[in-house]
Formats: structure tokens, C-alpha cells, sequence
């Protein structure tokens, strides 16, 4: 399953690829990352048909969480099927906004990896 990965903080990319290492060893995840909102639809109109997943952070400088969802679901509609929003926040306005927007699923900062990993088996199996 391929994955793009949204966040602004750069020590992301490092903490996912280590916390995932057997199962990208294993090919059964391939990450991808986007530092922006701006950057993920970039990423998105060239390689639109290889992510299956978005996980996306919210609370980003320039193009936020939300506004890169309410563009996904917009102006992308190949895009995939299931965006998951991570927040340090874990207020119900950010949730609520996720969701009507058309995000699938809601995790909040820090991540709690067993859990991710749990939802993204279950994903990748189903």
C-alpha cells in the first residue's frame, strides 16, 4: 500500500520510516512525503493513481490539513479513497471540520503508532 505522508515538521519522514522499517522491508507499506499542503497536491497530480492513503497533519503554515482535504475531494476525485487527519489538537472543531470535509478517519499528535499500524493492517487486509 502506498502512502503519502503530510506534515510540515521534517522529523516525520524519519520517525515513519523507522516505526514502519519491517513493514516497508516487507513491502507491505511504501511511504511517500509532502512537507506542505502545497506539496502534497503536487505530489497527487502526478501520482495520483499510486496512493492509496493520505495521512495528512491539520495545523500546517500555508495550505492547512483541511484545506488540502476539501481540495483533495474537489479538484481530485481519483484521488484516494481513504485520508486519515492527524492534529496535536483533539478538539471536537478540528474533528468535526475532518469529517465533513470527507476525512475517513481522525488520529491525534503525538501518534500513537500501534494504533496507526493497527488501522492500516486492517486497510491493506480489507
Amino acid at each position: 500500500m502506498k502512502i503519502l505522508v503530510v506534515d510540515d515538521e521534517p522529523d516525520v519522514q524519519a520517525l515513519f520510516e523507522q516505526r514502519f522499517r519491517k513493514e516497508i522491508r516487507n513491502g507491505e507499506f511504501q511511504f511517500s512525503f509532502a512537507f506542505s499542503g502545497e506539496e502534497a497536491i503536487g505530489y497527487l497530480e502526478s501520482h495520483a493513481s499510486e496512493v492509496v492513503m493520505i495521512l495528512s497533519d491539520i495545523n500546517m503554515p500555508g495550505m492547512s490539513g483541511i484545506e488540502l482535504l476539501k481540495s483533495i475531494r474537489k479538484d481530485h476525485p481519483m484521488a484516494p479513497p481513504i485520508i486519515m487527519m492527524i492534529t496535536a489538537y483533539g478538539d471536537t472543531d478540528n474533528y468535526d471540520q475532518a469529517m465533513k470535509f470527507g476525512a475517513d478517519d481522525f488520529l491525534t499528535k503525538p501518534v500513537n503508532f500501534t494504533e496507526l499500524k493497527q488501522k492500516l493492517q486492517e486497510r491493506y487486509e480489507g
